[in-house]
């Protein structure tokens, strides 16, 4: 090969996401569970250096974006924190078939108020009479709040806690509202309790038998007008570098 053809490769190589993103908007819309919400921004601003792809972020519960979606809402991305919202939204066919990928696992975990001075010490004890409230979020739209559920009927302590079950809007709610001591105890992923360290203690950790596995998929919206710069998002955040993010912010990966 030719060293003036071998340059050539070179320069086309090198400006091949420059080629691939010039006729694509220069933003795309990433619908994500508010428990992604720290990695997902700094993952976008990684593809933003690189591709000068700009990254608006919508995060809640992966029920209501789903919901958004299903509306018509202007969205490319869509990631949940639970496999039953994408597949709704596949069943729905808001999705682009063959996008769907499965990328990060997370831990349940029940906390309390870092000042606590109750004798909580398991999710059995979440019945002790100290305890007045518990903070989860809704399971019709939260998938904190499903698996929180299915921890709690693993104990089969429903019946017994019911009536001090505060249900939150999403996951991240639960958290403040442990963090400033307005209930007692919570129940969220490991990965929110990790950001909010210095104002919640980990009280245990929910066994795997007790819950569905939480896994985050994620898939291309069918009506996003950047397909394109939507796979890229997704490769990048498939890519080591993107996996050295998830894990600096304490996600797991898929056993």
């Amino acid at each position: 090969m030719g060293y003036k053809l071998k340059i050539t490769i070179v320069i086309i190589f090198l400006f091949l996401p420059t080629i691939i993103f010039a006729g694509s908007r220069k933003e795309i819309t990433i619908s994500a569970a508010i428990s992604l919400k720290s990695a997902f921004e700094e993952i976008g601003r990684l593809y933003e250096s690189k591709s000068g792809i700009k990254c608006v972020f919508n995060f809640g519960a992966s029920g209501d974006l789903l919901k958004q979606i299903a509306g018509g809402a202007p969205v490319d991305v869509f990631a949940s924190a639970a496999q039953k919202d994408m597949d709704e939204a596949y069943n729905q066919g808001l999705m682009v078939t063959a996008t769907r990928a499965d990328f990060a696992a997370n831990n349940i975990v029940l906390i309390a108020p870092i000042s606590t001075k109750t004798s909580l010490r398991s999710f059995i004890d979440l019945n002790n009479i100290e305890i007045k409230k518990i903070a989860v979020g809704n399971p019709k739209t939260v998938p904190a709040g499903r698996y929180a559920e299915e921890v709690i009927n693993s104990y089969k302590l429903f019946p017994m806690i019911k009536d001090k079950l505060v249900y939150t809007e999403n996951v991240r709610q639960v958290l403040d509202y442990v963090a400033m001591g307005e209930v007692d105890a919570g129940i969220v992923y490991a990965t929110d309790a990790a950001i909010r360290s210095k104002e919640v203690v980990i009280i245990a950790e929910a066994p795997e038998n007790t819950h569905k596995q939480v896994i985050y998929p994620i898939a291309i919206v069918k009506d996003s007008k950047n397909n394109v710069a939507a796979r890229g998002f997704i490769s990048i955040l498939m890519s080591e570098e993107g996996r050295k993010i998830l894990q600096k912010y304490g996600f797991k990966f898929i056993k």
